[in-house]
């Protein structure tokens, strides 16, 4: 990455498409959400782009009410994006691993593997859970929080011990001299925590790009202590650019704290999106996809972020003078206030919802110029250093960030022209490790 670029990955969790309605348009595909050929398709698209990652999140349990829509996780990531490597050359490939439940040596290794497999182009996005569900699969009690991250500072330390437990100095096979690796380079890490142990050292050796990059959620507290030690990706929910503003400066500054280099984190911002060729048609596609989550429930939900009660019937007309006057922007919702001003407009209610207002902000329904605009914006004022965004509909909607937007950041010198490097590491611009980072050598 150059200074006047950012990072940009997408998110290929739902298999659909991020909208609920998705799943129901009349091009999708009921078996998508186990199907792995259209998540490759997916990927392949976002590849022609330049978006140097794909992320795929991850449950272990059922997320989402399977009586209205299909799982938004259902496979698991880390042996989708093995399906999705040798089908792409260059996108990085982000899975989703929680140590809650993954020893340190099978996170090691599967990642790893997943890595060499892709010549260097993985990544790791290490979570503690928290849902009861979760643990509930495993037949474990949910911890106490200070519990959960004592196990998961435990277990991503020996992870990249791990990694760093077959050298580089091993060297490759040599026939000639009969010798297959230089094992006074290959050692066992032998580290032992309240919670995790293990001896070592990985039977698979390094990738190009020397070990997996590891992400994780932008999250309050012992998350963010964690994350300042160990990311090199934060991927966080801010609804407005003032917050994300203010989320980055923390995270900027607990990293110099933990000893860091502060541009060796990235931190991305989630970005839903619907394009267009103009805002008009942008929204009416919208409007489309809310027709197919089904109305009345959107209709119910908008019900409740405007403060009035809205009658189906009545969706396609203007709010009455009455109503406007008894406007109240729910306090929970991030984009009620935006969803009053279009009412106040005149908008009727399906047009209000056909702008993304039920939306987990931050989300820009508009064209390719008013998309890269406001990504612009969010970087050039601190807010972001890129973006992690949600496509609509996967059926086209890829196609169209890659085909309207990805142009118009290339022209303006925010994006490269194409991939500059191999690796995961190069498109984010982060330096070489392989191992425990040796500023947090002290904490072993």
């Amino acid at each position: 990455m150059s200074s006047s670029t950012f990072a940009l990955g997408a998110v290929l969790g739902a298999m659909s498409g991020n909208h609920p309605g998705a799943w129901r348009m009349p091009s999708a595909d009921t078996s998508a959400y186990t199907d792995t050929a259209s998540i490759v398709r997916a990927a392949q698209a976002a590849e022609r782009g330049g978006l140097d990652y794909i992320f795929l999140p991850d449950r272990v349990f059922i997320w989402g009410d399977l009586e209205s829509g299909p799982p938004i996780v259902s496979m698991e990531p880390t042996l989708t994006l093995a399906a999705i490597a040798p089908a792409t050359r260059r996108i990085g490939l982000v899975t989703t691993i929680s140590t809650s439940f993954a020893e340190p040596y099978t996170i090691a290794r599967q990642v790893r593997a997943l890595d060499v497999m892709s010549h260097g182009r993985a990544g790791w996005q290490a979570i503690p859970s928290y849902e009861p569900e979760a643990f509930a699969n495993y037949g474990l009690p949910v911890p106490e929080r200070e519990e959960k991250y004592e196990r998961f500072n435990e277990s991503v330390q020996i992870t990249q011990a791990l990694w760093g437990s077959w050298r580089r100095e091993a060297g490759t096979p040599d026939k000639t001299t009969g010798r297959f690796a230089d094992t006074s380079q290959i050692r066992p890490v032998n580290l032992q925590g309240r919670h995790v142990a293990s001896r070592g050292p990985l039977q698979i050796p390094p990738s190009e790009q020397g070990q997996p990059v590891v992400f994780m959620p932008f999250a309050s507290g012992l998350g963010v202590q964690a994350a300042a030690r160990y990311a090199n990706g934060i991927i966080a929910h801010a609804p407005t650019m003032e917050q994300s503003k203010s989320y980055r400066e923390m995270m900027r500054s607990m990293t110099v704290e933990a000893g860091r280099d502060v541009d060796e984190v990235k931190f991305l911002s989630f970005f839903a999106l619907t394009v267009g060729p103009t805002l008009e048609e942008a929204v009416r596609r919208r409007m489309v996809l809310e027709e197919a989550a089904g109305i009345e429930g959107r209709l119910a939900q908008l019900s409740a972020v405007l403060g009035v009660r809205l009658d189906p019937a009545d969706r396609d007309k203007r709010l009455t003078t009455t109503q406007t006057l008894q406007l109240r922007p729910h306090p929970g919702v991030a984009q009620a206030a935006y969803a009053i001003e279009l009412a106040q407009q005149g908008r009727t209610p399906t047009e209000i919802l056909g702008h993304g207002v039920l939306d987990p902000a931050p989300s820009i329904v508009g064209t390719a110029e008013q998309i890269a605009d406001t990504l612009q914006e969010w970087v050039q004022t601190g807010a972001a250093d890129g973006f992690t965004v949600t496509i609509d509909d996967l059926h086209d909607g890829m196609d169209a960030f890659v085909d309207q937007v990805v142009p118009v950041l290339r022209r303006r010198g925010l994006r490269p022209d194409d991939y500059t490097g191999t690796t995961l590491r190069d498109h984010l611009g982060l330096p070489a490790q392989l191992g425990v980072d040796p500023r947090l050598a002290a904490d072993r």
